[in-house]
């Protein structure tokens, strides 16, 4: 079993305290240590020791106290307390966990903004699967009477995939969550017909194909994907939607109904640096769950790290 812990960043916003309970039940999902990181932007020499040492970080020392007032029972937590840029800081974290949590938005930035720059460069960069829990004020969201995000009646995981290319790491992440949360697993796959710009190799076989013979063909290929890890974990439940559909709308909708979406990565390496793909982008502004964004080289099994591919 993996033994590195759910890293969970903390800033004392109610953002992050969402995030915070979502990594508390992960970890102990997962038989996982949790660590909660908070990130000063500018720290003394002086309080960067004391901060080390468990003090002299006011973030920390008041999240510490509001959940002892609480009673609220943690998994095994260390708190951490780093000094530095966080969108630097927290995406270097990944490579320390086997799962990085945030809210969508912190104490900083515009109250207008769907997504802070911390999660989306946490998304983009770090090196294990990136959860960001939004918040209950977006569209769509059905709410309790605290103001909070009500669960959906049924357990659900959704998984968002590209029929057409092979992202076994998402797949794996997807299917062992699933099976850790006793959900059933709803695959959702888009494509464009009539295709646009084919890659070369295709241009004859997809002119030549009528969309019921090219989706029949996604859909083998899809269920040639999900056929070792159906076997891997054959208690999870799934159904697959396959539908000639915007791939990021069908997802939004879907987290409407669903515990976490999980989404690959998919980056585009543009000269600005490395970027999220259009689906995972489109995903972690709209949909009203958590949302997993796994990166390239997460593994296929229940370790969520190893060597794999990543959607979006």
């Amino acid at each position: 079993m993996d033994n590195l812990p759910v890293i969970v960043a903390v800033d004392g916003s109610a953002d992050s305290e969402r995030a915070l309970h979502w990594a508390a039940e992960a970890a102990r999902l997962r038989s996982a240590p949790m660590q909660v990181v908070h990130v000063w932007p500018y720290v003394t020499s002086a309080r960067a020791a004391a901060a080390e040492a468990g003090t002299g970080d006011p973030v920390l020392d008041e999240l510490r106290a509001k959940l002892a007032a609480e009673a609220v029972e943690l998994p095994e937590t260390e708190f951490r307390s780093l000094s530095g840029l966080s969108d630097t800081q927290l995406p270097a974290l990944g490579a320390e966990g086997q799962l990085l949590v945030l809210g969508s938005r912190g104490r900083g930035g515009f109250t207008s903004l769907l997504l802070g720059s911390n999660g989306m460069a946490c998304a983009a960069q770090a090196g294990c699967p990136v959860v960001v829990v939004p918040r209950p004020d977006r569209g769509g969201t059905e709410r309790g009477a605290d103001g909070e995000a009500v669960r959906p009646a049924v357990r659900q995981v959704t998984l968002g995939v590209d029929a057409s290319s092979d992202e076994p790491g998402a797949i794996g992440f997807a299917f062992a969550e699933a099976s850790r949360r006793g959900a059933r697993l709803k695959v959702v796959s888009g494509y464009s017909w009539p295709m646009v710009t084919p890659p070369a190799f295709e241009y004859v076989a997809v002119y030549e194909a009528s969309q019921q013979e090219y989706e029949d063909a996604l859909g083998k290929q899809l269920a040639d994907e999900l056929a070792p890890h159906r076997t891997r974990h054959p208690e999870v439940e799934v159904e697959v939607e396959l539908r000639n559909a915007d791939a990021a709308g069908q997802l939004v909708e879907a987290s409407r109904t669903s515990d976490l979406v999980v989404v690959a990565r998919h980056r585009r390496r543009l000269p600005v640096g490395p970027r999220l793909g259009s689906v995972a982008h489109a995903v972690l502004l709209h949909a009203v769950c958590p949302i997993a964004v796994v990166p390239e080289g997460t593994g296929t099994g229940g370790n969520e790290r190893g060597a794999g591919s990543a959607a979006g």
